[in-house]
Formats: structure tokens, C-alpha cells, sequence
């Protein structure tokens, strides 16, 4: 497919028996727009000030530790052993350091993914679809596979961990927390997938939700929508 061309959503992506087992559930959208190297950042500077002051007004350290929804996010952490008191929860993470006065700044479809995430605890992946190739499958790594995450070393996986693969078996995501360079939205970036992890206890609709969200902030941008936020089978 050509650069800024929508995908068919239907099996883009699926949920193995597997990684099901483990109570994952997403939802998940397409989108596509101009490169990501005309955008302009300033379009989000009021979005990302009007966040500050929602975090502000609502959250302390303490008040977020114990949010439900943070809470399922950890609860599902230490299930697949990673321990969410040194690896936070993306949304958790972001809200922390919002508190703390910053804001990650990436690039606009980035930030955007990142506002989303932080406004509802939600961890949400991008993922370009031109480094990819679809049908794309959520499961458990079988032992073995070479994970490159972003701002990290090559390591390998043990068995039993959940990741997104495409069709390649490329591993574009550890679930629900860590990304890969390979598949990392860059200034070349005209089409996109966004993933909403969830986990048990956080509801459907708040996935759905999340990217919903994004899809405003990023219609900002002149990014559309390829077909509304779905569920994944």
C-alpha cells in the first residue's frame, strides 16, 4: 500500500487463545495523514497545558497509586512478572512525570499518543504501518525471539511472554509496556496503528475511549481515522 493510504481493519489484528487466557483484551484504530516531518508541535501546546492542569487539579502521587485503573495495570504486571514498581505502567508513567512538571515531547504523533495515554491511564502503542506487515497477532512468545526496544539493547525472549508480532514474526511490542525500533513512528511516518492495551479490570469502553480521544487530538494534526475504534477479536 502507498504512504497515507487506509489499510481494511478487518484482521489487522487478532488476540491468540493464549494471550487471551491472560485476560488481554484491545481495541485498536488505523489512521493516516501528512508526513510526520510537516507537522507542526506548536498545534498541541494548548492540548498538553490543558492536561497539566487537569493532572494538577485532580491527582496527587498518592491519590494515583491508588486508581483503579492503575491498580488493574500493576495487578496484570506482577502476573507477567515484571515488577511495576521499577517499569510503571505507561499511563501511570506519564502521569508522574506530568506531576513532576514535564511532558515528554517526541514528535506531534507522539505527543498525541502520549495525551491520550495520560488523560486515561490507558497504554496506548504506535506503530508504523509501513515497517509492518499485517495480519497482525498478539500472543505469547514461544522462547527465542529477538526483541530490539526502543532506546534499548537487542535481548532475547523467554517463553510465555505476551508481544505483538506481524506476520514476519517481527516482535513490534512487549505488552503492554515496551516498543520496538523497528516498527517506531518516525518523520517519514503517513499511516499508523494505535493499540489500547488493556488488561483484567479496565472495561472495553475504556479503550475504545482512549482512541477516541487520540483520534481528536490527532484530527488536529490532519490526521483522519481509517474506520472507528474497534475491538479486537
Amino acid at each position: 500500500m502507498a504512504g497515507g493510504e487506509c489499510p481494511s481493519g478487518e484482521g489487522l489484528l487478532v488476540v491468540s487463545g493464549d494471550a487471551a487466557g491472560l485476560g488481554v483484551r484491545v481495541a485498536y484504530c488505523a489512521y493516516a495523514g501528512p508526513l510526520v516531518s510537516s507537522l507542526d508541535p506548536g498545534l498541541l501546546d494548548g492540548e498538553v497545558e490543558a492536561l497539566r492542569e487537569l493532572v494538577a487539579s485532580r491527582y496527587t502521587l498518592e491519590a494515583l497509586r491508588g486508581d483503579p485503573v492503575v491498580r488493574a495495570y500493576r495487578s496484570f504486571y506482577w502476573r507477567i512478572g515484571v515488577d511495576p514498581t521499577k517499569t510503571r505502567p505507561s499511563g501511570e508513567a506519564l502521569m508522574r512525570r506530568i506531576l513532576r512538571g514535564r511532558f515528554p515531547r517526541i514528535n506531534p504523533i507522539v505527543d498525541a499518543g502520549n495525551i491520550a495515554s495520560a488523560s486515561t491511564l490507558v497504554p496506548i502503542g504506535l506503530y508504523d504501518l509501513d515497517k509492518a506487515r499485517p495480519p497482525l497477532t498478539l500472543r505469547l512468545s514461544r522462547g527465542g525471539e529477538e526483541f530490539h526496544p526502543i532506546g534499548g539493547k537487542p535481548e532475547a525472549l523467554p517463553r510465555g511472554v505476551p508481544v505483538l508480532v506481524d506476520s514476519r514474526g517481527v516482535v513490534m511490542h512487549l505488552y503492554p509496556h515496551r516498543d520496538s525500533v523497528h516498527t517506531a513512528v518516525g518523520p517519514s511516518t503517513t499511516r499508523i496503528l494505535a493499540v489500547a492495551a488493556g488488561v483484567p479490570g479496565v472495561a472495553d469502553g475504556l479503550l475504545v475511549g482512549a482512541l477516541e480521544r487520540l483520534s481528536g487530538l490527532l484530527g488536529r494534526l490532519g490526521w483522519r481515522p481509517c474506520w472507528p475504534p474497534r475491538l479486537a477479536p
